[in-house]
């Protein structure tokens, strides 16, 4: 069967019967009045690139009548009959004689509406283009008998109503900005309301097209290769739903789309419409890069092995990538059809353009002041508190620890005993140590060791479940004191050497923890806790919240772009072969591990109090700034991120403050109930019996719910995401893989490793291979955009019409500057030692703003690379 009678077959996806029409004939009184709209429209279309071709048949649309036309429909007013009283149908007129044709950027038309004297308000326009091409509404501004101004938020690609497309698209419905609860929806727009929420949602089969703007669900079964299981939908591998797409299973398990055809004009995955990246070089450079990396540049690495599957030589040689750069010309670097070649790419990205060949990458920040600071285990230990993965140290409560697992991954105590740290706790006994809360863990022995014999088993390839113990200093820094290493068989102990020595071993055993933190840290940190789970929340938003809903609007910015983020990093981060397989150690497995990790994951517990106090590392206090005492005072993360969480809470308070009077309007609130409810059961239903889950049956409990969910979203995300090319872009830091286990004292490999202790090194951790792969993708994913939007601002000035919640947000954005001031100033406080360390890099990560490009620091509104 070719594609488009199977695509014709496969979908369902109709216009509901209900859906509203452009009323032709509108009967007004004689006194009838004319209200002047102003309309912003983009006339590209929605993958940013211009179609001269669409420009002539929209030429000739507009010739043979064929135009958009636009109807208002009335919030305060009905006819005679009951039903609302709408506008005249109202045309675009002039289209083609707009001075620009191609224009990538905005432009204004006028629009004439006639409607009866009594009309009122208007509260929705129902919009049908007949072109043949999509067109992106800005705004729609109408202005009123009185000089006020009516405001309808647009944002959104409309496509073709009618014609001869395979799968009809409806008419648009755009509400203004005036929000309503459902239960006080004026009655002439309940049913504009219903309706665009039911094309929203679709039916649940189909497969869809690029221009449809249905969210539904699916399981993780779209990533490919063999022996990887589904993820969802079942107790041995929950995880979260992902946005469906309607491809079919493919012979290996995966979704695929018939013969082989994929009908997007790029070689995406489907998201609805307008969740795709708006206009701007970053963006584009962004999905240009991962176009290639899917299709051409790992595939090339792979096959070069020979030249690329080999390790570094040096300290030296691992620098020379930011000196003098690699020289790709040396590799078949060909262009496949509709994909750019990855030297075009790569140049793009590079910090040295005057060779196109050169692989170049820019000095990360941990390397800028002093090349040899990262080695001491000082700096290694304050990146637990201030690096790319600062969510994951724990304030021991017991010692020794004791592991979850059962008796068949070895002793369930730790094998760490009060000999092998006394001497480095400062006079002090490790019961005092802990009731002091002075002993701190960073404990990944649960989540790696079911996996460890499998992983063991794959060629050039070694790791150990680690366990890593610091002491709390009495000048506020931590010092590892030991790193267990573990297998299912094996328990071994390393500690630290004298002051002044070096012991390989040692620098080894903190190479193999490394390696395993960035594991979980992309995996688990990353990728579930923050991408994966938060998706589930968006869906559930567009399905159940109209946009009329105040809660929509407010959740609006920090859902933007996720879906099309996550569809990528389905297609080349987490997919079999991609970049996770390809650079980390649980290789095939990664995806899996996030399964298991998937289990003990509770929503509740990911608003920063919540998760400090979980993991020990504060406790409430009633006299403390944000009633919460910090264990380790100088906690970079924690403490600026408290400051974020408390501008957070206050906004979202005084937020819901303004549109629910009491618990009972939550409790009544349909469309709310409904939202929660598909989150819990539908989108996290593999956890649905998870007695944590907030209930959504008050006003403080909306308040933490969506509080826990912007915290996540924005500054939860920009901290494991925007510092990771400051401290990864340097492997010898954060090596992402493992290939030898630590020789053990005495061993022919631990002579081999005193012979040359570099040498050795580079054959422990991450490859060239692996190391190219990361470091090329962690540039990628660390930069920020030129239209990035920050906590604190709003690009649609119009999002509300409400002034109570605007003068709140005006407050939530002063609240946010002074975060940033408050950042700025305890950098400079040289008793804060944990702030920048022996590597002189200053804790920046939830500094709200930043400047295009990478620069360690920015919270945006949203998970959006």
């Amino acid at each position: 069967m070719d594609f488009p009678s199977a695509l014709v077959s496969a979908t369902t996806s109709m216009i509901p019967s209900n859906f509203p029409t452009i009323q032709q004939k509108v009967n007004l009184t004689n006194h009838a009045i004319t209200l002047k709209g102003s309309l912003l429209v983009k006339k590209q279309n929605s993958f940013d690139v211009v179609n001269p071709l669409g420009v002539v048949t929209d030429a000739v649309s507009e010739a043979i009548g064929l135009k958009v036309i636009l109807q208002l429909i009335s919030s305060t007013s009905t006819s005679s009959d009951g039903k609302p009283k709408l506008s005249k149908p109202a045309r675009i007129e002039n289209w083609t004689l707009s001075s620009s044709l191609l224009a990538k950027d905005e432009v204004k038309y006028t629009i004439n509406f006639e409607v009866d004297a009594d009309f009122g308000t208007p509260g929705a326009v129902v919009v049908q283009n007949n072109h043949s091409s999509e067109i992106y509404f800005v705004s729609l501004s109408v202005r009123m008998p009185r000089g006020s101004k009516v405001q309808f938020p647009c944002n959104s690609w409309v496509y073709r109503s009618s014609g001869f497309d395979l799968v009809p698209k409806p008419n648009r419905i755009f509400f203004s900005n005036h929000l309503y609860l459902p239960q006080d929806t004026p009655p002439s727009l309940v049913p504009y309301r219903e309706a665009d929420l039911k094309q929203l949602q679709g039916n649940g089969t189909g497969i869809r097209q690029h221009s449809e703007r249905i969210y539904d669900y699916d399981i993780y079964n779209d990533l490919g290769g063999i022996g990887r299981p589904k993820l969802g939908g079942s107790k041995e591998m929950p995880y979260p739903r992902r946005c469906r797409t309607g491809r079919i299973q493919g012979l290996l398990g995966e979704e695929t789309y018939p013969g082989g055809q994929n009908p997007f004009p790029i070689p995406f995955f489907y998201i609805p419409s307008d969740e795709y990246y708006s206009s701007s070089k970053t963006a584009s450079v962004l999905v240009k890069t991962v176009k290639s990396f899917s299709h051409t540049f790992i595939p090339m690495l792979t096959s070069f092995g020979g030249l690329l599957d080999k390790y570094f030589d040096s300290f030296q040689d691992v620098e020379s990538l930011y000196d003098r750069g690699f020289d790709l010309s040396k590799l078949a670097l060909g262009a496949i059809e509709g994909i750019d070649s990855p030297l075009d790419i790569l140049n793009d990205l590079s910090t040295d353009h005057t060779n196109k060949s050169l692989l170049k990458f820019p000095i990360p920040a941990v390397l800028e002041t002093d090349r040899l600071a990262w080695r001491s285990d000082r700096e290694y230990a304050r990146q637990l508190l201030a690096g790319t993965h600062p969510i994951l140290i724990q304030c021991l409560t017991e010692f020794p620890p004791t592991s979850g697992l059962g008796d068949e991954y070895g002793p369930r105590k730790s094998t760490v005993t009060e000999e092998h740290i006394s001497r480095f706790l400062e006079g002090t006994t490790v019961q005092e140590a802990v009731a002091n809360k002075k002993l701190f863990l960073v404990d990944l022995h649960d989540i790696f060791m079911p996996y460890i014999e499998r992983i063991n088993k794959i060629p050039d390839i070694y790791m150990y479940a680690t366990r890593t113990f610091l002491f709390l200093r009495g000048d506020g820094t931590l010092k590892p004191i030991a790193i267990e290493l573990s297998t299912p068989s094996s328990r071994r102990v390393l500690v630290p050497p004298q002051e002044g020595e070096t012991d390989y071993l040692w620098e080894l055993a903190k190479a193999h923890t490394a390696a395993n933190d960035s594991g979980a840290h992309q995996l688990v940190g990353h990728w579930l806790k923050c991408h994966a789970c938060m998706e589930p929340f968006i869906i559930a938003a567009h399905r159940q919240l109209s946009a009329l809903h105040p809660i929509f609007a407010f959740l609006k910015p920090h859902m933007k772009y996720t879906l099309q983020i996550n569809a990528l990093g389905r297609q080349v981060l987490i997919s079999a072969s991609g970049i996770a397989e390809q650079g980390f150690t649980p290789k095939m497995y990664c995806m899996e591990l996030t399964s298991q990790a998937y289990k003990s994951w509770k929503f509740a517990m990911e608003g920063l109090p919540a998760d400090l106090i979980k993991r020990g590392m504060a406790v409430p206090d009633p006299a403390a700034k944000h009633g919460m005492k910090l264990v380790i005072e100088d906690y970079p993360y924690a403490a600026d991120g408290l400051e974020i969480w408390s501008a957070l809470t206050k906004w979202t308070q005084e937020y819901v403050d303004v549109h629910y009077k009491d618990d009972a309007t939550v409790q009544n609130d349909a469309e709310l109930q409904a939202w929660w409810s598909e989150v819990v059961n539908v989108g996290h239903g593999d956890l649905k019996d998870d007695p944590t889950w907030f209930k959504m049956d008050s006003k403080l409990g909306l308040t933490v719910a969506l509080t826990t969910f912007i915290w996540i979203t924005t500054a939860n995300h920009a901290a494991v995401n925007f510092s990771q090319y400051a401290y990864a872009g340097f492997i010898p830091n954060r090596p992402t893989a493992t290939h030898l286990p630590v020789p053990e004292k005495g061993s022919t490999e631990h002579r081999k490793l005193l012979r040359n202790p570099e040498e050795y090194y580079f054959k422990v951790i991450s490859n060239k291979m692996e190391s190219f792969v990361v470091m090329s993708a962690i540039e990628v994913l660390s930069g920020h955009a030129d239209t990035e939007e920050y906590i604190g601002q709003r690009h649609i000035d119009i999002w509300t019409d409400n002034e109570e919640a605007l003068e709140a947000f005006d407050r939530f954005a002063e609240d946010i500057d002074k975060v940033g001031e408050t950042i700025l100033s305890r950098n400079k406080d040289p008793s804060f030692k944990n702030r920048h360390g022996p590597v002189k890099v200053p804790y920046k990560a939830l500094y709200p703003t930043s400047s295009k490009g990478i620069t360690g620091q920015g919270v945006p509104n949203s998970i959006s690379i």
